[in-house]
């Protein structure tokens, strides 16, 4: 019984201590991982991949002659970009929202995008 409790006071203690940032990318993690998604930090160059996780940007962008929308996608382990190209607005996408993602995986400037992906909206829970 005295371990069960011990084990409760170090949760609670570390719940109270560490970084709320960590801690909720952790619990991201976590719960991408339940879902059977490859997680962000394990995916390569070339590779198709099934992710779910959090976006933390949404924005427009346009350059020369392209408009598009890119987001800044995490789930817990490492951040990829997303870019919808030839889209100005694609609703229901926002900062924070909870989605599932699939694409193949390519790198733009040493960080890993996905180009065109699908998606699925899910539920914030």
């Amino acid at each position: 019984m005295a371990s069960v409790a011990t084990g409760y006071f170090r949760r609670l203690t570390r719940k109270l201590t560490e970084d709320v940032d960590q801690l909720d990318a952790e619990e991201m993690a976590e719960s991408s991982k339940a879902e059977g998604a490859t997680q962000a930090c394990d995916c390569r160059r070339g590779e198709e991949v099934t992710m779910v996780g959090r976006l933390r940007s949404v924005e427009a962008r346009s350059t020369t002659g392209s408009t598009g929308v890119e987001a800044g996608f995490f789930d817990g382990t490492d951040e990829i970009t997303l870019v919808w190209i030839g889209r100005r607005r694609i609703p229901g996408l926002e900062t924070g929202k909870r989605i599932l993602v699939r694409g193949r995986v390519g790198e733009r400037g040493g960080r890993k995008v996905i180009f065109n992906p699908y998606y699925e909206l899910r539920d914030d829970s």
